[in-house]
């Protein structure tokens, strides 16, 4: 008898070992890992300086309390606003990207004294209270709590001339996925974005990045906000900044920052010294092994030679990049698993999403170009 809760739709393979970009399956099949643990595994698996800093700080001490300083913390945060190159310069370490959303979409709140927050279509934020809220479909399909804490909106994507009615002086956020993962590997890009600082301006409501999935040099870029030059007043990651091991964080800039005050804020695992050490061996490795000119590199090879047999062409950015499928992905997600490919689908049934480890190589693309090649289109 199977005891875990049947909350989980299951693919047809038993992983049971894993090194860099591949997966080994318990009946022996070797599988080129394209989904990453949906976006998570951004150095691929078994990385030396991953298991290396964990094992470091596991021996020195594995965990305490925020309420007691720690040296780790400190330079975690002080790295991750580094690499950002943004000026976000105060760090709420979390365990995940869901409760990065709670904990941003609280500030504004508080900060405006507004009780309505605005969303995209086809927008996934997570799967708690206020994040589950703004979540496009959740409502009818999962959303559990009897009421949404604030008024929430739903504006259409890449449609700056909605913004007007859309966002007021009743507003108290505005958040965005830049790459919406869920929604389709969907971009964006730089105009619409920069509508959204725009309004967001002139309203008084904060402008929130939701970059769990896309962030953290999943773009090729440090965060979407680097790639597009649009600066939101806070951003919110999870997934690859861990690579694997559960940590979340809200970067705020000044005028988000300016609402924080002792206990505002809580949490009793989120910025433990191991997900900390975890955060700085991360950035480290990404700046060492050149991984963003790397994704940059070899999400270009994708574009440019995998329009081939199901796909007619691609979206996204980055390592979060839609295939365009003119059968239904799922179909194509089937076929190349039994070719040894696991790629993702996503809330467009004509998107194939590919979330690799920030480690492909361009030789890895090979056996994908041809894999699809040999699938009817």
């Amino acid at each position: 008898m199977d005891h875990l809760a049947p909350v989980f739709a299951q693919y047809p393979l038993e992983v049971v070992s894993a090194e860099g970009v591949w997966l080994w399956t318990r009946d022996g099949r070797k599988i080129l890992d394209l989904y990453g643990g949906h976006a998570v595994a951004a150095l691929g698996y078994g990385h030396p300086a991953w298991l290396a800093a964990l094992e470091a700080q596991a021996r020195a001490v594995h965990f305490q309390s925020n309420a007691v300083p720690m040296a780790v913390r400190s330079e975690a945060a002080r790295r991750l606003v580094a690499f950002s190159q943004l000026p976000l310069e105060t760090v709420f370490f979390v365990n995940t990207g869901a409760e990065a959303n709670e904990n941003a979409l609280k500030l504004a709140c508080r900060l405006t004294g507004r009780a309505q927050v605005v969303a995209l279509e086809h927008a996934f934020h997570g799967r708690t209270a206020a994040a589950g809220a703004l979540s496009w479909g959740a409502l009818a399909k999962w959303y559990g709590f009897p009421r949404a804490p604030f008024d929430v909106a739903f504006l259409p994507r890449r449609d700056a001339g909605a913004l007007a009615a859309g966002i007021t002086e009743a507003t108290a956020a505005v958040i965005v996925e830049p790459v919406q993962g869920v929604g389709g590997a969907f971009d964006m890009g730089r105009d619409y974005l920069a509508a959204l600082r725009r309004r967001c301006d002139e309203t008084g409501a904060l402008l929130i990045f939701d970059e769990v999935q896309c962030g953290m040099g999943r773009t090729g870029h440090p965060f979407a906000a680097n790639l597009y030059g649009v600066v939101p007043d806070m951003i919110t990651t999870a997934k690859a900044l861990g690579a694997g091991f559960p940590v979340g964080a809200l970067l705020m800039g000044g005028r988000a920052a300016s609402a924080l005050k002792p206990e505002l804020l809580g949490t009793t695992f989120g910025g433990g010294p191991l997900a900390c050490a975890v955060v700085t061996a991360v950035i480290e490795a990404i700046e060492r092994q050149g991984l963003l000119e790397n994704v940059r590199r070899v999400s270009k090879l994708i574009r440019d030679t995998c329009v081939v047999g199901p796909v007619t062409g691609t979206q996204g950015e980055g390592f979060l990049l839609g295939l365009c499928t003119r059968p239904p992905a799922k179909a194509v997600q089937a076929a190349l698993l039994e070719r040894g490919i696991l790629a993702g689908t996503s809330g467009d049934p004509q998107i194939l999403r590919l979330l690799p480890p920030f480690t492909l190589e361009a030789a890895q693309v090979t056996p994908l170009r041809e894999a699809l090649a040999a699938i009817p289109g």
